[in-house]
């Protein structure tokens, strides 16, 4: 890392790249033109953990609803919720939602302009609050993502794996960013990596750095960044109820905090790694006869995988739902907040003619 800073080709190489080949996303603002922080903000929120093919539909349609951050502090967290369903990691729709009225009631509906003062808000950590400042107010500020922090590992064949080597990845980039263009050199890197420096098979032979990438001139690029032995994921198991009645489905909302928290979801058991079939149906919400799904459903968290069996069963309409519970249409389904494990119940109802 200490002989890198050496090199001090390496910015203007990249962004005379960047010039000719940057990305045209729906956040990113045109050439020459000034970022809109809210844009910027909207879509680091949603590329957290998420694909830039998978984010697009998600943020076209919050900024058709919600055109400025005003207009979502004003909206229901039920409604944020609803319109961040599939996108996952759902903290993320409650945080958003809990920074926009903190800009609008703190800060007169602007955002701090500042890395230390974005740090304040909710849902704003140091890599969000970096993009934010250095894409919308360009401040000086080093941007790190996995991509930056696969760039840098290998330019400099790092010794260190991850995650240990962070900090001296954060450190290394903070030395390169030019004073003059930081918001571009930080989507630069971006773009570097989800084009050119990918996990695997980088297109060394198009790299603009590739002179100054000492894993290349080993010819060992996809070794790096060195990452640390992960341990397994563990898995657990839990079982879900659909009931029906009169056309009308049985659902509740989970706790505000927690994984998935706030989310629309069907009652059922915990998920446990020593989870226990045989006992399931006494957590059933009604006292009824089941149908058990051949199929269940699998879904993989970030740290751990679930496996749910799926029981179905029919009840008398109108009857009283248990405490928490609540009836919804049937065909309103799809207007709830269902996360993507709740939807995968839904397709194993309708794939079993139920």
């Amino acid at each position: 890392m200490e002989a890198y800073r050496l090199k001090p080709g390496m910015p203007p190489a990249l962004l005379a790249w960047y010039d000719r080949h940057r990305r045209s996303l729906p956040w990113r603002a045109l050439p020459g033109k000034t970022a809109d922080p809210y844009t910027v903000w909207l879509s680091e929120i949603m590329l957290q953990q998420t694909t830039v093919a998978a984010v697009k539909p998600y943020f076209t349609a919050f900024l058709a609803r919600w055109p400025t951050v005003a207009a979502l502090a004003a909206a229901p967290v039920e409604a944020v919720m609803q319109q961040w369903a599939g996108l996952g990691y759902y903290s993320r729709a409650r945080n958003l939602h809990a920074c926009a009225k903190a800009i609008v009631g703190e800060h007169g509906g602007r955002f701090p302009e500042s890395e230390a003062g974005l740090r304040h808000l909710p849902g704003i950590g140091p890599y969000t609050a970096a993009a934010i400042a250095a894409i919308a107010f360009d401040e000086c500020a080093a941007v790190v993502d996995g991509n930056v922090e696969r760039v840098m590992g290998r330019l400099t064949a790092l010794q260190t794996p991850l995650p240990a080597a962070k900090p001296l990845i954060r450190e290394a980039t903070a030395r390169l960013v030019p004073v003059d263009r930081p918001g571009d050199f930080a989507q630069a890197m971006m773009d570097l990596g989800a084009t050119i420096c990918t996990p695997r098979r980088p297109a060394c032979g198009l790299c603009p750095l590739r002179q100054f990438c000492q894993a290349a001139a080993q010819a060992e690029a996809e070794r790096y960044p060195l990452k640390a032995p992960k341990r397994a994921r563990p898995h657990r198991q839990g079982a879900v109820f659909f009931v029906r009645g009169g056309g009308a489905v049985l659902l509740r909302t989970r706790p505000p905090r927690g994984l998935l928290g706030g989310m629309t979801e069907f009652p059922g058991t915990d998920w446990a790694e020593d989870f226990d079939r045989e006992k399931a149906l006494r957590e059933a919400p009604f006292i009824v006869d089941y149908e058990k799904l051949m199929l269940g459903v699998t879904h993989v968290f970030t740290h751990f995988s679930l496996w749910l069996d799926v029981f179905a069963a029919e009840v008398v309409p109108m009857t009283v739902p248990p405490a928490g519970c609540r009836w919804v249409k049937e065909d309103a389904l799809d207007e709830e907040a269902l996360p993507s494990v709740m939807r995968k119940v839904v397709a194993a109802i309708r794939d079993s003619g139920w």
